[in-house]
């Protein structure tokens, strides 16, 4: 045999066989006040656009960081590919240059007393890392 249902608006719990109209957080009268669904799609759209124009943001700041490590990058193979007959110190500028053969070669002299193909001046920091000056 089937169970009795009750009727649409008897509010009864069927999992723990109880009434519980008064517990729920909204009316279940017939004759309460329908439930009017708020229309959200104006704050959506201006907090989508907020949102959008942040991730943006925060996407070309790390990107302009990852470039700049590219730029370090390049910059470091360079230098520690160029030839050079001496130990650089930490905290020293030396000055990149090109020779007759088109390769790089690291030097001491500034190049403002040479004629050489000057490349550019980097400094060796306390990581081993050649930031360009």
């Amino acid at each position: 045999m089937s169970k009795a249902k009750k009727p649409d608006q008897v509010v009864f719990d069927e999992e723990q066989q109880t009434y519980d109209a008064a517990l729920k957080p909204y009316a279940t009268n017939v004759g309460a006040p329908a439930i009017q669904v708020e229309d959200v799609t104006a704050w959506k759209k201006r907090n989508i656009h907020k949102a959008n124009k942040q991730l943006k943001t925060k996407y070309l700041e790390i990107k302009a960081q990852y470039d700049a490590m590219l730029e370090e990058l390049e910059y470091n193979n360079l230098v520690y590919s160029a030839r050079f007959n001496f130990e650089p110190i930490v905290g020293e500028t030396y000055h990149l240059y090109r020779d007759k053969k088109e390769q790089p070669f690291l030097s001491i002299i500034a190049p403002t007393d040479c004629n050489f193909d000057y490349i550019g001046s980097f400094e060796l920091n306390s990581e081993q890392m050649w930031k360009k000056v």
